[in-house]
């Protein structure tokens, strides 16, 4: 039984990390400005498309006895790129990724020592 909890709980260990975002010469507020740029931009198109196109609405299924039930949003016709929360997320890594910036583990990112720019990630 020990041999199959220890991927699963390397797995869960790796979805833990906290990740950063890196840009070697962006300072600290260019940062904060363009993760404010991009949330606000991917915010704003994803709920501009989100309202005029939906999937197909809840779906009334029957079991075997002839009870209703909805199927919905995780059923077969579920389109992950009508749900404006996935979308914005997609969007704003597109955006960060379009603006240099690269997305690593938070304890891949040096400290920054006088003489170099704050965020750049470790070597190696």
């Amino acid at each position: 039984m020990r041999f199959r909890a220890a991927p699963a709980l390397a797995l869960l260990t790796a979805a833990c990390t906290p990740m950063a975002w890196v840009k070697p010469d962006a300072t600290p507020q260019e940062l904060a400005q363009d993760s404010a740029y991009c949330q606000q931009e991917a915010w704003r198109e994803a709920r501009l498309r989100s309202w005029s196109y939906r999937p197909m609405g809840p779906l009334v299924a029957h079991d075997a006895a002839g009870r209703p039930f909805i199927v919905s949003p995780g059923g077969p016709f579920y389109d992950p790129f009508g749900d404006p929360m996935m979308e914005e997320g997609r969007l704003a890594q597109f955006c960060m990724r379009a603006r240099g910036y690269e997305l690593v583990p938070a304890d891949k990112i040096q400290p920054s020592p006088s003489g170099t720019p704050p965020g750049t990630p470790k070597p190696g």
